[in-house]
C-alpha cells in the first residue's frame, strides 16, 4: 500500500532535520554564565519567569541547546549559558507510521525517526508505577513522548515475551511489561 505524498514528505523532512543544526559540540566559548531560562515539563520555555511566546525564537534556541552531564546550555561560538530543564527539553506530541518507521513531531517543529540512533525508552516511577516515555532527539537530548502519542504507540505495539514492543525501522522498543 502506498503512503500519501504528505507522509512521504514528512519522512524525508525527518531524515534531513539534523543536518541543518549548528555544530554546538565543536564550539568552545570562553564566556560562561547562568541565565534565568527554564524549560518546563510540558515543553514551555520561560525567560525570567515569563513564557516565551514567539515560537520561532524557541525553535531557534532549541538548535543551540547542548547537554553536558545533567546540565543544559544554550551555546554559541562566544558564550555558553546554563539553563534549567524540568524533565526533557522537548515534547514529542505527535507520532505517525510512515514506511514501517515511527516519525515523531516535537513541540519545536522538528521531526525524529525512531531507530538505533533515536531510541525510545520508558522510565517507570517506582513509587507510582507511572511511565515516562522518551525518544532521543539528538546527542544526549531527549523528548518526553506526550500521552496521546504514547497511547498510539501502545495501540501499535505487539506482545513479545510478556512485553509490549513497538517497531520502527527494524528496531524493537519495549514500552512496558504486560501483567
Amino acid at each position: 500500500m502506498s503512503q500519501p505524498d504528505d507522509l512521504l514528505t514528512l519522512l524525508e523532512k525527518a531524515e534531513k532535520d539534523e543536518s541543518g543544526l549548528p555544530p554546538v559540540h565543536a564550539w568552545k566559548p570562553e564566556r560562561h554564565a547562568d541565565i534565568d531560562m527554564r524549560i518546563a515539563r510540558d515543553g514551555t520555555w520561560y525567560y525570567e519567569g515569563s513564557p516565551i511566546e514567539r515560537e520561532r525564537m524557541v525553535a531557534l534556541f532549541s538548535t543551540i541547546l547542548l547537554r553536558e552531564g545533567e546540565d543544559y546550555f544554550l551555546i554559541t561560538p562566544v558564550e555558553k549559558l546554563r539553563i534549567q530543564v524540568d524533565d526533557a527539553p522537548f515534547v514529542a506530541g505527535e507520532v505517525q507510521q510512515v514506511d514501517n518507521k515511527l516519525v515523531f513531531t516535537t513541540n519545536v517543529g522538528s521531526h525524529v525517526i525512531a531507530g538505533a540512533g533515536h531510541p525510545i525508552r520508558v522510565d517507570t516511577d517506582p513509587a507510582t508505577g507511572e511511565p515516562s516515555p522518551y525518544i532521543t532527539v539528538r546527542k544526549n537530548l531527549h523528548a518526553l513522548i506526550g500521552r496521546s502519542a504514547f497511547y498510539q504507540l501502545v495501540d501499535w505495539a505487539e506482545e513479545v515475551d510478556g512485553r509490549l514492543v513497538v517497531e520502527s525501522g527494524g528496531e524493537g522498543f519495549v514500552l512496558g511489561a504486560l501483567e
